[in-house]
């Protein structure tokens, strides 16, 4: 069984960056494939990010070309490096490989 902890969030300006971090404790950390997940004030949590145990990655449309999902298998970490930030990226960010969930770090991007 897999336990996420995220961290990193924070209050950053329009169009500055954050590095938001998941620690994974757990077996077979390698073979899973992680996630990152928001959800805003009154919306639906939405997937934002993924990768793969090869290392594949997909996007959301809303981050393309913003924000990299990379992971240190040697060190049981998935990141989102999240560039360009814009208000509409306010959120609680999740770090997650289904079925198990973080409890998430809130991320405020002032405009």
């Amino acid at each position: 069984q897999v336990q996420l902890v995220e961290s990193g969030g924070g209050l950053v300006q329009t169009g500055g960056s954050l590095r938001l971090s998941c620690a994974a404790s757990g077996s077979n950390f390698s073979i899973n494939a992680m996630g990152w997940y928001r959800q805003a004030p009154g919306k639906l949590r939405e997937a934002v990010a993924a990768i793969n145990s090869a290392g594949r990655t997909n996007y959301a449309d809303s981050v393309k070309g913003r924000f990299i999902i990379y992971r240190d298998n040697a060190k049981n970490m998935v990141y989102l490096q999240m560039n360009n930030l814009k208000p509409e990226d306010t959120a609680v960010y999740y770090c997650a490989s289904p079925p198990t969930w973080g409890k998430g770090t809130l991320v405020t991007v002032s405009s």
